[in-house]
């Protein structure tokens, strides 16, 4: 099996490259520590990649897209048709995604985990496990089995886009009414109540607010899923498009290749994803805060620091997309910066200092 097989192959970060690449970012030209998250993530890409001096090349954002049973419930304002309605404006670059991925130098790569509708046109990777999933206030989002092949899903597009030469993944969803279900996921891993962790997601009033929250409440007293298993609350609560995404986690992490999740979506994703196998957590950077109510308790459960909070929360990858470039300059810093020695400027160390 992909999953079993892929989980076995996620393995620590490389200590003695984390170790090497500190005492080159201590060396630099600078105030110990002054470049602050910056330095955090440099030491980060030498762990996950093994190499003290990391480079970034090739990066690709993975969108993954499917619908939600839950919306019948009134959980959104905007008709399910809108997420394959999307799916073109994406592949195209026309979307809010397409804009800050061909900003970064990154490509998009779509794909159907579960649409509703029958979608096929140019660039769509078509991988759908089923149309969309079941009305999880009434019952499971989905079977064990269709959850696995749909991780599965997620880490065959990781582990094609890494052999492709792509360096640095991004994470980016599409699905009307998934706030509904990654807010679930929150609740039945970190034990919060429906009100803790609904938010208003695209336009939502007080009053579909209100049928959010009891649509929560519902799905985890009819689910009862088992906080312990990440496989389990995705199969019950969650939908085809996060397990796809905690796939995606899982194979980046297989392939020692740091994985940027973007918001709400994709951190419930990174959620389930660290409980079926907690070592991927070191392989994932949070790449910003969002506005969506709960998405502060989803880091926080992560320990997880966002590089960026600029109040965005329109979701499709687009803050991971954005944070590529901060990526980037934290491996620029290591390869270009000089070191005391080499640009023959007096060490600010404190000790010679203090002496």
């Amino acid at each position: 099996m992909l999953l079993v097989k892929t989980l076995r192959e996620i393995e620590d970060l490389d200590r003695s490259a984390m170790e090497m690449a500190q005492r080159r970012l201590d060396s630099l030209i600078k105030p110990p520590g002054s470049l602050g998250i910056l330095e955090e993530i440099a030491v980060q890409l030498a762990g996950i990649t093994g190499r003290p001096s990391p480079e970034i090349g090739e990066k690709a954002v993975i969108v993954m897209a499917g619908d939600h049973g839950v919306v019948e419930e009134g959980v959104s304002v905007a008709p399910q048709e809108v997420t394959a309605q999307m799916l073109p404006a994406i592949i195209t670059g026309v979307a809010g995604i397409g804009v800050l991925a061909r900003h970064a130098g990154a490509r998009i790569v779509v794909v159907d985990a579960g649409v509703a509708s029958d979608v096929d046109f140019p660039g769509l990777l078509r991988k759908k496990v089923k149309a969309g999933t079941g009305n999880i206030a009434r019952g499971p989002a989905m079977s064990r089995e269709e959850a696995i092949k749909a991780i599965e899903v997620g880490i065959q597009v990781a582990l094609e886009e890494i052999a492709r030469g792509a360096s640095l993944l991004a994470t980016g969803d599409m699905g009307i009414g998934n706030t509904t279900p990654s807010s679930a996921i929150l609740a039945a891993i970190g034990g919060y109540t429906a009100e803790e962790v609904a938010g208003r997601g695209t336009l939502v009033n007080d009053q579909v607010l209100e049928v959010k929250v009891r649509a929560i409440k519902s799905a985890l007293i009819v689910n009862k899923p088992d906080r312990r298993d990440g496989i389990d609350v995705l199969a019950k609560v969650g939908g085809l498009e996060i397990a796809g995404l905690a796939g995606v986690i899982l194979g980046a992490a297989a392939r020692r290749t740091p994985v940027l999740i973007d918001g709400f979506i994709t951190t419930a994703a990174a959620l389930a994803a660290c409980k079926i196998q907690p070592k991927a957590r070191e392989y994932i950077i949070a790449s910003h805060l969002s506005g969506e109510q709960g998405h502060r308790l989803m880091l926080d459960e992560l320990n997880l620091t966002p590089v960026i909070n600029l109040n965005m929360r329109l979701g499709e990858g687009t803050g991971a997309a954005l944070t590529m470039h901060i990526i980037e300059a934290a491996t620029r810093i290591m390869r270009e910066m000089a070191s005391f020695d080499e640009a023959g400027v007096s060490d600010l160390d404190e000790e010679k200092i203090l002496s």
